[in-house]
């Protein structure tokens, strides 16, 4: 079973993720990826942005502002209620969420000392916004992406001529000041989401809801997830929200345990209903077909980036005995492989003809050229953060004008002409 501590290491071991401000300590809740994190990171958004929108005709994209009109909040019901009820300890001045302690007996489970009453904790990070700090300045950074897309609704719907049914997706970055975040990247104070907003009929949401929950499960399987690590869990009456019809998460099965990656929600009309009452707009719908203005049903899909490369980052995670010898492998999917070809001299006087091929390489795929160390290292290097072609430029090479093409989960060795190595790659690393 996977230690949390051994991914760990290995995100910060091969640029995968750090810990943000590290020379300073770090900051609890935020976290940088690097070089090879970024590269997985996008990729991840890359295939949510085809399966969402490139691949479908009722889909749009938009990018809004982290900061929004602080009515926006009021609206949603931020303002009001997005609060966790929180202790202290009097004797240690640690801090916790009541509903986690609630076996604790009362006393602090750190040091036994007396806990305050519960107090309500807003969890949305405030700011200001102009030159002068006082309460009309006052704006927050977005617990959540959402919003912006029901405020925009009736923008995109004009201006990209959709009728409904039809979904507005994006992209973005979120806020929540978490009281205490935990596992890792899994949750954290600043996080991205990929979330979609499908706006339909009322009589049409319930098959629309069905319909995404199969689409978003499909979609981590898609990722290369095994699928015997997920699940899908529908959300029992008292845990839905007081404006949700119906909410199902998919789950994977991380090393701390079942955990929620993303949530599909039928939201019925109410987000668009609370703004057009509190900005006094008109929101609402005229579909031609059945002659008819009404305020549309949402079937919402909501799925973090951090927690998904999370999961794609566990799931990869393997150990084997290779020669007596341990070898730590990702095994990533080609398609999401941040690193899907290393190009090796066998020589450092091999360099020159070697860094041919991997610049002509780099035009179609993400390729590295390594020249430390010993070739065996340098597997195991790249074996690590999950690339799945390993090619070799040796002596032979000056004379058969080929390579050595090393598989990253079986590792066998094959030898391929390098005219034919783009082809051979491209059907390889797209599972044809």
């Amino acid at each position: 079973m996977l230690e949390m501590d051994d991914l760990v290491s290995l995100c910060k071991r091969r640029g995968f993720i750090f810990q943000n401000s590290e020379i300073y300590g770090g900051i609890n809740g935020f976290w940088d990826f690097g070089p090879v994190g970024v590269e997985l990171k996008r990729r991840v958004k890359e295939s949510w942005w085809k399966f969402m929108v490139r691949d479908r005709d009722n889909v749009v994209g938009i990018d809004t502002s982290i900061i929004a009109h602080p009515q926006t909040w009021i609206a949603s019901g931020h303002v009001k209620s997005f609060s966790d009820p929180m202790v202290d300890c009097q004797k240690c001045k640690r801090r916790f969420r009541a509903d986690h302690i609630a076996d604790a007996g009362t006393v602090c489970p750190e040091c036994g000392g007396e806990l305050t009453e519960a107090r309500a904790f807003n969890l949305m990070f405030q700011t200001s916004v102009g030159a002068q700090v006082d309460a009309a300045s006052t704006a927050y950074l977005r617990p959540e992406t959402c919003q912006s897309i029901f405020t925009q609704f009736k923008n995109v719907q004009v201006t990209s001529r959709q009728k409904v049914p039809f979904g507005i997706a994006q992209i973005g970055k979120a806020f929540r000041n978490e009281i205490t975040p935990r596992n890792f990247i899994f949750r954290s104070r600043e996080f991205e989401q990929m979330e979609m907003e499908f706006f339909c009929h009322e009589e049409e949401a319930g098959k629309w809801y069905e319909y995404w929950v199969s689409q978003r499960f499909a979609w981590f399987k898609q990722l290369g997830i095994n699928a015997a690590r997920l699940r899908l869990r529908q959300h029992e009456k008292d845990e839905l929200a007081h404006y949700a019809r119906g909410c199902t998460d998919v789950e994977y099965e991380m090393p701390f345990g079942w955990s929620e990656m993303e949530g599909i929600a039928n939201r019925t009309n109410y987000d668009l209903s609370k703004h057009q009452e509190v900005s006094g707009k008109d929101l609402q719908y005229f579909d031609d077909k059945r002659n008819e203005k009404y305020i549309p049903w949402v079937i919402e899909t909501s799925v973090g980036v951090d927690r998904t490369c999370l999961a794609v980052l566990a799931d990869a995670y393997h150990e084997e005995e290779v020669d007596g010898e341990k070898r730590v492998v990702m095994k990533f999917a080609p398609s999401i492989a941040p690193i899907q070809v290393a190009v090796f001299p066998l020589s450092a006087k091999l360099s020159e003809p070697a860094k041919k091929v991997h610049d002509e390489l780099k035009q179609k795929f993400t390729a590295e050229f390594d020249v430390a160390g010993s070739i065996g290292k340098r597997y195991r290097r790249y074996d690590e953060v999950g690339t799945p072609f390993c090619i070799t430029y040796d002596f032979e090479s000056v004379n058969d004008n080929a390579v050595t093409v090393r598989e990253r989960d079986s590792m066998k060795q094959e030898r391929i002409s390098c005219d034919q190595l783009e082809k051979y790659l491209s059907e390889q690393l797209s599972g044809k």
